[in-house]
């Protein structure tokens, strides 16, 4: 990528991360992991020991950094088990990670990028959920404001039916 194409990727990166909802920039944070999984597992491939180890071992940190930023922004003060069933996933992802870090070892990476990848897709079909609920809520809003005798007819004369000829 030419370096006026890399300013204008970042500055659209920038964007979206600035414009996303809390629930976007999850998911966005869940693609991330799963992209640097994939790159690691990718530098298993990697002929080269030192540029194989550096390509698993860069990846396999950032993933790591994603799935901890996830855990610490549960809210642990939610009432039930969810947050810290979360907690104690993210906390097993996050060592099968530093596991197959460190001994370059593909199969954790797979269990994780499985277990990620189901918790991804959930996340995804839940907004899409909530935007379509929240559509239908704006609709029945917009449709409660609009007044009874407006005119339903697209052809309807608006004004009491002024003729400018008159």
């Amino acid at each position: 990528m030419t370096t006026p194409q890399k300013a204008f990727a970042s500055t659209y990166k920038s964007a979206s991360v600035q414009t996303a909802s809390p629930g976007q920039l999850v998911l966005m944070l869940y693609d991330g992991a799963l992209r640097f999984m994939t790159q690691a597992q990718e530098g298993f491939a990697i002929q080269n020991t030192r540029e194989r180890n550096e390509a698993i071992n860069n990846n396999l940190i950032k993933a790591q950094n994603i799935l901890a930023e996830l855990q610490s922004s549960l809210d642990m003060k939610v009432e039930g088990e969810f947050p810290k069933t979360m907690f104690r996933l993210y906390d097993f992802m996050i060592r099968q990670l530093q596991s197959a870090n460190i001994r370059k070892e593909a199969e954790p990476i797979k269990v994780v990028y499985g277990m990620l990848k189901d918790i991804r897709d959930a996340w995804e079909e839940m907004l899409k959920k909530n935007d379509t609920k929240s559509a239908e809520e704006k609709a029945k809003a917009i449709a409660a404001e609009t007044p009874k005798d407006a005119p339903a007819d697209k052809d309807a004369k608006v004004g009491g039916g002024l003729n400018a000829s008159a």
